[in-house]
């Protein structure tokens, strides 16, 4: 029998079909789903794309199609032609094409497919390594496949908000550029033609995007793939793509509202989400002082308490003199619901959340009848002391007190983490709600105490506050820098800053972490070079991509919004990557492996 594919086309997806094609002519193509004999008719769900269709096949009057459908099995590919007929009575309600189905008249065999290792369906049970070696047939997945028309569409509400909107030009910076060690490893990749010299693939197109303000190009924007060679999690992979901007002649003001009517956009068009603009703002200092982390999930309250000048000279609780006597600060989360943590929650399970952030241990009380007090600290607290704690944390009968004393790094991140742990437990996160905050004005450097040394908290293009420009000299730990993160719901989506244009500035910035000039030029050469034949004041923003769709489709982890992703030993199980090289390759690169 001649194929009937060479002779027509598609009709429509087979999402596409509702009770307007009852009647119609119909050829559809997709994999089988699952098929059904249920008396000598025979029904097949035929999947592609946009969901599935039902096909109806009985032995007559189409014989060869009915013993071509008895042999099908899931995963192949087949193509069906026939008559889109209405399914009385036996809808399907779970799916938008459950009122129709297509009765066949013919039925072809494209491709046969073996047992696949596990469904494609969703809600599979099955493990993650399994998926990512077969990860075309994860991608099959309705959930999965959905991920991805959802970030196409995120990507061209993108480049249309920024070109079509607002005037910027997509442009292009390099992937293979000059190695500038800051922050991340790099992804080396030696060079062939220059022996023993390596380029980088870029962790971010920062210098190019402020070159192109050089250049006069005035808004850029791209999207763009970016590599770092850190430690991974389930929100980081050494491959990424991040929505990068730049604008000449802008303040934080002007970034602060084109950000805010991008995601605002995003969230309305991919959500059906109306955000209240502007948004919220927040200083990294009052985030860091009251929630204990420079992206504070506000979708709850639970504020910390800094307890350190209340406590001083004064508290008899052993841990906590100690710690204030040698410099620290004692803070202390207060829960409302303190009923809703056992004893052993206090002796065991909130200690081990507290642990990996460095605590070597968490106080506890709770709160009784007149604001009287049980536990470990209770007994080191005079009454007219407690009375002060009580009125400062605002406490009442049946709440619980978590206390950590330790150096202030140490703290802050240990009750960050119990604040998320306490949120989860008390069911204080709306799960449907969107808190969006700007954290402003950032410190300009943070100190390594291993390295006795200041590292840029951002990069080294960032612009201090103006104000501020004469501490660089006298005491860089108390400058600001013009830096900004967007936050949502406790994610860090991106973040960005205005940058230096004045080269004496450039080169004050480089003194103050250390870099000689001779270290500078290697490095950073051609950028300062470029700083002296006139640039204009700007500033940009990168937001991570792979973030934002994961936050917009409520998946887990990045490795679901990401076709191709590695694991968190940045492998990938499909392609067996990364793989070893033959003698040849070394040797044209000039290089020798150091077997292992």
């Amino acid at each position: 029998m001649a194929s009937f594919i060479t002779e027509l086309k598609r009709s429509k997806y087979n999402g596409e079909f509702s009770t307007a094609d009852v009647g119609q002519p119909a050829v559809v193509f997709g994999w089988v789903q699952s098929y059904r004999d249920h008396g000598g008719v025979i029904f097949i769900d035929l999947r592609d794309r946009t969901g599935f269709v039902q096909l109806r096949c009985e032995p007559s009057p189409h014989l060869h199609a009915h013993a071509v459908a008895d042999t099908v099995r899931n995963e192949w590919v087949i193509a069906a032609r026939g008559t889109v007929i209405s399914r009385g009575t036996n809808i399907n309600p779970k799916i938008p094409t459950g009122e129709v189905e297509i009765a066949v008249e013919q039925l072809q065999v494209l491709t046969e497919a073996q047992t696949p290792p596990f469904e494609v369906r969703d809600g599979i049970d099955t493990n993650e390594n399994s998926r990512l070696t077969y990860r075309y047939l994860d991608l099959r997945r309705p959930e999965l496949n959905r991920n991805f028309v959802a970030r196409s569409r995120a990507m061209q509400l993108t480049r249309a908000y920024f070109t079509e909107k607002h005037g910027f030009l997509e442009l292009e910076t390099p992937i293979l550029m000059k190695s500038t060690p800051e922050g991340a490893r790099d992804y080396l990749v030696p060079s062939r033609v220059h022996p023993g010299q390596f380029y980088a693939l870029p962790q971010s197109p920062q210098q190019f995007k402020q070159l192109f303000m050089m250049s006069g190009m005035d808004r850029y924007m791209q999207i763009c793939r970016c590599f770092r060679d850190e430690d991974l999690r389930a929100d980081r992979q050494p491959e990424f793509t991040q929505l990068d901007l730049e604008m000449s002649f802008v303040c934080p003001e002007d970034i602060y509202q084109i950000l805010e009517g991008y995601v605002a956009e995003i969230w309305s068009q991919m959500l059906g989400y109306q955000l209240q603009l502007p948004l919220r703002r927040m200083a990294y200092a009052q985030a860091m002082d009251k929630y204990g982390c420079d992206k504070p999930d506000l979708r709850f309250d639970l504020p910390l308490s800094n307890l350190t000048e209340t406590l001083r000279d004064r508290v008899e609780f052993r841990v906590f003199a100690d710690v204030l006597a040698k410099g620290g600060i004692v803070k202390a989360l207060y829960l409302p619901q303190g009923d809703a943590f056992t004893r052993k929650d206090l002796d065991t399970t909130i200690p081990q959340e507290a642990a990996p952030f460095g605590a070597k241990g968490v106080a506890w009380a709770r709160v009784t009848a007149q604001g009287e007090w049980t536990g470990p600290v209770a007994k080191g607290v005079s009454a007219e002391l407690r009375n002060e704690l009580n009125a400062l944390m605002g406490t009442a009968e049946g709440g619980l007190i978590l206390f950590v004393a330790d150096k202030p790094a140490v703290v802050h991140a240990s009750l960050a983490r119990l604040r998320l742990f306490a949120g989860e437990r008390l069911n204080l996160i709306d799960k449907n709600a969107w808190a969006f905050l700007w954290v402003t004005d950032f410190p300009m450097f943070e100190f390594d105490e291993t390295d006795q040394r200041w590292y840029a908290m951002h990069h080294p293009f960032t612009s201090p506050r103006a104000d501020h420009l004469e501490l660089l000299d006298s005491n860089p730990g108390q400058v600001l820098a013009q830096a900004y993160d967007l936050v949502v719901n406790g994610t860090e989506l991106g973040g960005g800053s205005v940058r230096i244009h004045a080269s004496d500035v450039q080169a004050k910035i480089f003194a103050s972490l250390g870099l000689s000039d001779q270290e500078a030029k290697e490095k950073f050469g051609f950028f300062l070079e470029a700083l002296k034949f006139g640039t204009p004041p700007h500033g940009g923003i990168a937001l991570g991509m792979d973030r934002m769709m994961m936050l917009l489709t409520q998946s887990s982890s990045l490795r679901d919004v990401i076709a191709f992703p590695k694991t968190q030993k940045a492998t990938c199980l499909m392609s067996d990557s990364p793989n070893s090289v033959d003698d040849k390759q070394w040797a044209e690169l000039h290089i020798s492996p150091r077997r292992v």
